[in-house]
């Protein structure tokens, strides 16, 4: 018998005909003899729906009572779906995340889990029920209800699993697993049998949706095995876990991601001098902008041409605050572009292999493409080019890798 947690998204479980989908997968696990605790998302829309009402009334709603009002949205879900087990024979039980007591902080809208009281929900297990938690949602320390973010239900699902020392964290979405690249851009896109937490994390934090971010940094932390599979759809999915417990000859690259939500802008003939980064960015991170590329190039006249990338929403106020500190230091020009896209490849295997960017910079060059920015990390090397060429960007590093063969196969060596 294994205790594994299961996570339903909005869309898993959108209508009534689908909760109960659901509940007939929950019956399958219990009737093999595993324990489960399921948690749930929203009814799709529902969380939108909920935000309209509030902007109904305030542009700027109190971010306390958004969050009670947010909250409300999981709270159904977990209700039907607990009686849509009763229906089929099952114990059940509901919890909402402060009845459960999942502490947070008490940052509104953005808490961050510190700790989960499970002694309920072993009492319930082991009494034989099948445990329903609201996901994306806890309490903090004075007794108010906050929540997780956008995607939470993910964090709470591997949260749960890590205080519950669970087997598994299974993740079901709309999709049946990771896949090499978005299917939708490349045909031969494949799905991954097996990643790695570092893998996965790359591939999210660079534009991949399946999994939120913080999702796979609390998995990895509490080494929480982590399988994403689709809701109404047999097949593995795709292992998430230890490199440690990888397959021994780990191919190079194991996926393309790619974010078309960049901008980029660049001040230029700054004075040259110690401190001038921190004068340029500073203010940006003031600001509560997140930067992520960053280029710097020194002239022959002793100053320097300075450029990095935000978020497109983010490109207004950063422009603006850009002109401001031109005008400061001197500098001769700000300029900006919002045309402009991330793709990136990333895999363990670049650890071991020499010549991936070279590779890389070859198969773009190949189609004509041309690259503006690079940076790196031990297992990811990311472009910015023109948005115009991202689709036949990523087709031809797809290609270029080799990433249309067979599958990587769990245990395989």
């Amino acid at each position: 018998m294994s205790l594994i947690v299961q996570k339903f998204g909005g869309t898993s479980v959108g209508t009534i005909e689908r909760i109960g989908q659901v509940a007939d997968k929950v019956a399958r696990f219990r009737a093999e003899g595993h324990d489960v605790v399921v948690v749930v998302s929203a009814m799709s829309g529902e969380t939108n729906r909920l935000l309209g009402l509030a902007h109904e009334i305030l542009d700027e709603p109190v971010p306390r009572e958004l969050d009670a009002l947010l909250a409300t949205g999981e709270q159904v879900t977990t209700a039907l779906l607990a009686m849509a087990l009763h229906k089929r024979g099952l114990s059940a039980r509901s919890y909402a995340g402060h009845q459960v007591r999942i502490l947070t902080d008490d940052a509104h809208t953005k808490a961050r889990i510190r700790e989960i009281d499970d002694a309920r929900l072993h009492a319930d297990l082991a009494a034989g029920r099948v445990v329903v938690v609201a996901g994306f949602q806890g309490v903090d320390e004075q007794g108010n209800i906050t929540t997780l973010g956008r995607g939470g239900s993910d964090t709470t699902a591997v949260a749960l699993a890590a205080a519950l020392k669970a087997d598994e964290c299974q993740i079901y979405t709309d999709v049946d697993g990771v896949y090499t690249t978005d299917p939708r851009v490349v045909d031969g896109a494949r799905r991954l049998d097996r990643i790695t937490f570092e893998e996965m994390l790359e591939m999210a934090s660079m534009g991949s949706k399946v999994l939120q971010i913080r999702a796979v940094e609390f998995a990895g932390k509490y080494q929480v095995p982590l399988r994403v599979l689709h809701s109404f759809q047999d097949g593995p999915g795709t292992l998430i876990t230890l490199e440690e417990e990888h397959q021994m000859e780990t191919p190079t690259i194991a996926g393309i991601a790619f974010n078309r939500d960049e901008a980029k802008l660049t001040i230029l003939g700054v004075p040259d001098m110690p401190g001038v980064a921190h004068r340029i960015l500073g203010p940006i991170g003031d600001a509560n902008i997140e930067v992520d590329v960053i280029v710097q190039n020194v002239a022959d006249d002793n100053t320097t041409d300075f450029t990095f990338t935000v978020g497109r929403g983010d490109l207004a106020r950063a422009e603006a605050i850009l002109k401001e500190i031109a005008d400061e230091l001197g500098a001769r020009e700000v300029r900006s572009d919002s045309r402009i896209a991330k793709v990136s490849v990333v895999g363990v295997g670049m650890r071991s292999h020499a010549g991936v960017a070279s590779q890389m910079f070859a198969a773009l060059a190949g189609v004509g493409i041309n690259i503006q920015m690079i940076t790196t990390s031990e297992i990811k090397i990311s472009v910015i080019i023109e948005e115009k060429f991202l689709e036949l960007a990523v087709r031809a590093l797809h290609s270029s890798f080799g990433l249309d063969g067979e599958p990587r196969e769990e245990g395989a060596a």
